[in-house]
């Protein structure tokens, strides 16, 4: 079984103590513990920077060496053959006194330009840091600095650290808990409805209380994710029914007829020729409709590629027209093609002829009285617009959105012949989303428009 760890609230409660306990542990160590290093690597640096002043400096006075003695809290002495300076600022410098002292007699002698030392003062009975410094041939610099006890400053510190450690503890477990319990409360309840949806129940509500800009963000975009699903759902069973139903349809009527033929009319042949050729449109229905449903899932599947080619997009539109001749012979159905010169595009042939006639075929069930449908090519700068115009009573505008669904219909009493399946304009959108081109419809009480831009 998987560990599935600790609730969101805890985690954010240890997180919080956790990190409380770390900064507490890093006074503890820079306060306490490095506190002696720290201060002794702080008087060597001002050590290193007296000696760099000293060594800019252009005249060496009494003045100057207290001002820089004073600066850096630092005792200096200057000794050469016929010079000998010195101060006592800082309370515990070393007293070199003569040439014969030990360290300056050293160093004196060692001819080195620089070099540190580290000894007890026997007189305060401290740690004394010493810079010694050759500034030339005869004149010598012994920089110190006494280092001060600290082990009464650690005691202090040690014990205000002990309470503020207490303090900081019980107050970081105390604000840990709450502010878990705030952050988490909403995201525990935006979970416990995340099953609830992922269990199929669409009514599970994401709304929450929050002041987290993110939190709020996250239940918007569930709170949409739900009534996107719960449509694809009504959709998903819309289309089950709708298939289920228009297979059920031409079947029960093949097999009506087919049984008509054989048990009464198959002695008169006028009879059985009316019901064959009935019995042979209801099987172009059906394979009309199974064809579509395989275009559709072909279209949308991954895999599904396209064959890219230079093709005349008025040559192409025409053979489109010329298919519902039978429509203009014996309907009167008008189809005003206008166009530019001369219109070359790069797509695949068999998909944008599948778009224009779904597009028409739409046009052709939905168009007014007049029973006429525009085709327009507009040339542009950039691309070549086709448009798909019917003379009907448009599409609502709450209905704009939903019509590129399977099965969808604006308002199917308004439709003048059965030539589709339902699926077209489902068809078109995921064919011209595959090519990438942009598309979209326009409506009025005077008919709708549909249209595609194609890149030049």
């Amino acid at each position: 079984m998987k560990n599935k760890g600790y609730s969101l609230k805890i985690n954010i409660w240890l997180f919080l103590t956790a990190f409380s306990i770390f900064i507490l542990c890093f006074l503890w160590l820079f306060q306490v513990i490095f506190l002696n290093s720290y201060y002794k690597s702080y008087k060597t640096k001002e050590l290193d920077k007296a000696a760099t002043e000293l060594k800019s400096s252009v005249k060496l006075n009494n003045q100057v060496i207290t001002e820089i003695a004073q600066l850096h809290d630092i005792c200096i002495e200057i000794y050469g053959e016929n010079t000998y300076a010195a101060t006592s600022y800082n309370k515990g410098c070393m007293e070199f006194g003569n040439r014969n002292f030990k360290v300056k007699k050293d160093f004196i002698n060692s001819n080195r330009l620089e070099q540190h030392y580290t000894l007890i003062n026997e007189k305060f009975q401290n740690e004394t840091l010493i810079y010694a410094l050759k500034l030339d041939n005869n004149l010598y610099a012994f920089i110190n600095a006494s280092l001060e006890p600290l082990d009464s400053t650690i005691t202090i510190l040690s014990s205000q650290l002990v309470i503020t450690t207490i303090v900081v503890l019980i107050l970081s477990l105390l604000i840990g808990y709450f502010i878990s319990k705030k952050l988490s409360k909403p995201i525990i309840k935006i979970s416990n409805e995340a099953r609830k949806l992922a269990d199929g129940n669409f009514n599970a509500n994401f709304n929450t209380v929050s002041d987290i800009y993110e939190i709020n963000e996250l239940a918007e975009s569930l709170n949409y994710a739900k009534d996107e699903l719960s449509k694809t759902e009504k959709l998903k069973r819309d289309l089950m029914a709708n298939v289920s139903h228009d297979l059920k349809t031409p079947l029960t009527m093949i097999k009506a007829y087919a049984e008509m033929v054989r048990d009464i009319t198959y002695k008169n042949k006028e009879k059985r020729e009316e019901n064959l050729n009935t019995i042979i449109e209801e099987s172009d229905r059906l394979t009309l409709l199974v064809n579509d449903i395989l275009d559709l899932s072909a279209i949308q599947t991954e895999n599904a590629s396209l064959k890219l080619e230079m093709i005349d997009l008025i040559k192409l539109i025409n053979q489109v027209i010329k298919r519902f001749n039978i429509l203009t012979e014996k309907e009167n159905y008008q189809f005003i093609f206008t166009h530019p010169d001369n219109t070359i595009i790069k797509a695949d042939r068999q998909r944008i002829y599948q778009v224009i006639y779904n597009l028409i075929n739409n046009a052709i069930n939905y168009t007014g009285e007049d029973k006429k449908v525009y085709i327009n090519i507009i040339e542009e700068k950039n691309i070549y617009k086709v448009e798909i115009k019917d003379t009907g009573k448009g599409i609502k505008k709450e209905d704009i959105k939903h019509i590129w669904d399977k099965y969808y219909h604006s308002d199917k009493k308004h439709k003048r012949n059965n030539y589709g399946t339902g699926l077209g304009l489902s068809i078109v959108k995921n064919i011209l989303q595959s090519h990438g081109y942009k598309y979209g419809v326009t409506s009025s009480s005077k008919g709708s428009t549909f249209y595609f831009e194609i890149p030049k």
